[in-house]
């Protein structure tokens, strides 16, 4: 974990002073700069936000973005791409080898278009699909109605118990062998606890259905071994390349050989156009990092910190959907405590602790003014926090939803925060 957190530590006086922005467009320079100061000073605990390391950010301000590079390496459309194809090469090599994957499609832009291209590979409108509800942790292109997924797709949801909050595989079996779907969806945005793929897998041979694991959130635990790997069980595999896997915010598609064919022709010319190969070679950075024992320990301690979070917030009094967390992410509860998720996210917010209002399991109340707040520990674990600083965060978003009219709960708040983020400084010399 020491070296990849040194890319966040310390840059050289001459790299990344963005001179020429600060020149010719100084009032966008100073809004960078007024962010890059709030992901400093504050602890960013979107459990869907992290840092990327600086290596990750100068691959994505190169020249590469200027070039048009439709097509695939060796099959281009344009001309002068003999570099751009070492770059997405290098990368689809780095992807396979990381993941244990026969066929690697680096080009999706984002996870929701790089779910909705499998789709449209493997599938025809109107089939049938089974997906997760996005109010029980699922996501919106998993076939929740406003989305195209939904409105193309015939999805089934399956979701949570109602007595444990956990998936109940039974039940799921049950469903999947009255509706019959083509295909299954795992993984979710807002899920404390472990995929078992291997369970998805016998009920998707016993019906006939494709195996899609969207691995975006836990990606990392899957590289580290905190959390079970999607192969050899799932049949096409989507994630994101930033959260947990600390990269540019763009998506990769991993697939068996039998597969490739479709979701290459998925991509382009199906759903895309030109790839953007500045972001690609941000992609092959992170590969690069994400395949060492560093990047695995880092994995390991966002494990540790979330459970510790989760266990320090159960001691003072938060309720935890689901009791706790097994993964890098947990959910309070915010109807015991009288406040709804917005009113206690905003008042975290405004100590500098920055979380996200969502939807608990069978929510009374509406989307937009939901009941939870979610939270999680990859980017302080990328600052090297640890279970001891942990607890002290644990303890101090107890205080302020438990107090959330307190000015002194608040106060108390910042000064912790203050003191956190300057032992545990981020990108240290980034400055304008």
């Amino acid at each position: 974990m020491e070296k990849i957190l040194k890319y966040n530590h310390v840059i050289h006086e001459k790299y990344m002073l963005y001179t020429h922005l600060k020149s010719e467009d100084p009032e966008i320079s100073k809004i960078i700069e007024n962010e890059i100061n709030r992901q400093k000073s504050g602890l960013i605990m979107i459990p869907s936000e992290n840092y990327a390391s600086l290596a990750v950010l100068e691959a994505m301000a190169t020249p590469l973005s200027n070039k048009y590079a439709e097509g695939y390496p060796k099959k281009r459309y344009y001309t002068g791409n003999e570099f751009i194809d070492e770059v997405e090469l290098l990368a689809i090599e780095r992807a396979k080898k990381l993941f244990g994957a026969e066929h690697a499609n680096v080009q999706p832009n984002a996870g929701s278009g790089a779910n909705l291209a499998i789709y449209f590979a493997l599938l025809e409108a109107g089939d049938k699909v089974m997906g997760m509800k996005l109010d029980q942790g699922g996501h919106l292109t998993h076939g929740h109605k406003v989305n195209m997924s939904g409105k193309l797709f015939n999805f089934v949801q399956y979701g949570v118990r109602k007595d444990t909050e956990l998936l109940d595989m039974d039940e799921i079996r049950k469903i999947a062998l009255k509706e019959k779907p083509k295909m299954i969806v795992t993984g979710a945005t807002a899920y404390p606890r472990i995929f078992d793929f291997k369970k998805f897998k016998e009920i998707c041979d016993e019906v006939g259905a494709i195996l899609l694991a969207d691995i975006s959130h836990f990606v990392g635990l899957c590289i580290s071994g905190d959390h079970p790997h999607p192969f050899p069980e799932a049949d096409v595999v989507m994630t994101t390349t930033h959260k947990t896997l600390r990269g540019p915010r763009s998506a990769i598609i991993l697939c068996k050989e039998k597969y490739a064919q479709a979701i290459d022709r998925a991509i382009f010319p199906g759903t895309q156009g030109g790839p953007m190969e500045h972001v690609i070679a941000a992609k092959a950075v992170c590969f690069k990092e994400a395949n060492t024992q560093d990047y695995k320990n880092y994995c390991h301690q966002i494990v540790k910190n979330a459970k510790t979070l989760a266990q320090t917030l159960m001691n003072n009094g938060i309720r935890l959907v689901s009791g706790g967390t097994d993964n890098h992410l947990m959910l309070i509860d915010c109807l015991p405590l009288k406040i709804t998720g917005k009113e206690g996210s905003d008042a975290l917010a405004q100590c500098n602790i920055f979380t996200n209002r969502n939807s608990i399991p069978f929510d009374p109340a509406p989307p937009f003014k939901p009941s939870g707040i979610r939270l999680g520990t990859p980017a302080i674990t990328a600052r090297g926090i640890k279970e001891n600083e942990t607890k002290t965060i644990g303890k101090t978003i107890a205080d302020v939803l438990k107090n959330i009219n307190s000015e002194d709960a608040k106060s108390r708040a910042k000064k912790t925060v203050e003191d956190v983020t300057q032992k545990f400084p981020i990108y240290q010399g980034l400055n304008f």
